[in-house]
């Protein structure tokens, strides 16, 4: 494999940024989708090696040449909202370089539009993931709770004509925005939960498990205290069925 050499006086943060000074998020309800969606699909796939998950984790699909660094051309790029990439270990990155990874390009990508999201920049990231090998784009607009979803099909995406209750084929999650928001359910039918949804169940199966510690207890206390009776009464508490 023969490795382009960049002009060594440039560093490669410089040439391939982690970060564009903009926020993750421009408002609580498209954080909570992003955390949510994002969560959920490493808890999918947290035991399994090679699906890496990321959000708001630039994508850079090529390395530019020696000539495009000294031209000061900008690298294409993007930052998905939610990305999964299967074949890829898990681990921190800083950015997803694709060159780095056995060009394997993301295969679900997710986007969450906000107000500050124009047209222009919409279709911008369409036509980067239909060029750069995205199988799977879906884009939700809470808004006006409306979601749509596009499959690879050669070389382009191709929209996906009805979206409540599509299963996807690469992640077997559903989608759902029947409840007037975006669901996601896992293959076995458990929805998608946000970290409060999470730790507020935690917090009940940990009562429902102390209130059954302490009936058990009880019971315990109880059966204790009645074969003492009998035996007060010269019974042998063993020989009563």
């Amino acid at each position: 494999m023969t490795h382009q050499l960049h002009p060594p006086f440039l560093d490669e943060d410089l040439i391939y940024p982690e970060s564009d000074g903009k926020p993750l998020a421009d408002n609580t309800i498209q954080f909570r989708l992003i955390v949510t969606i994002q969560g959920g699909l490493e808890a999918l796939f947290q035991d399994t090696e090679n699906v890496f998950v990321a959000g708001d984790l630039f994508w850079y699909p090529v390395r530019l040449t020696p000539e495009q660094v000294a031209a000061q051309e900008p690298p294409p790029r993007q930052a998905p909202d939610v990305m999964v990439v299967f074949g890829r270990p898990k681990g921190d990155r800083r950015s997803y370089k694709q060159w780095e990874e056995d060009n394997i390009a993301p295969q679900v990508v997710f986007e969450i539009l906000s107000e500050s999201n124009s047209r222009r920049e919409m279709e911008k990231k369409f036509q980067f993931y239909q060029r750069y090998g995205v199988e799977e784009y879906y884009l939700y607009n809470p808004k006006q709770n409306r979601l749509q979803g596009w499959r690879r099909r050669g070389e382009q995406l191709s929209e996906i004509s009805a979206m409540e209750g599509w299963r996807s084929p690469r992640l077997g999650v559903t989608f759902s925005v029947n409840a007037g928001n975006l669901t996601l359910f896992h293959p076995n039918g458990e929805r998608f939960a946000s970290y409060v949804e999470i730790v507020e169940q935690r917090d009940r199966e940990r009562q429902r498990a102390e209130q059954e510690r302490q009936q058990r207890e009880r019971a315990e206390t109880e059966l204790q205290q009645l074969k003492e009776r009998l035996q007060q009464l010269g019974i042998d508490p063993d020989s009563v069925s």
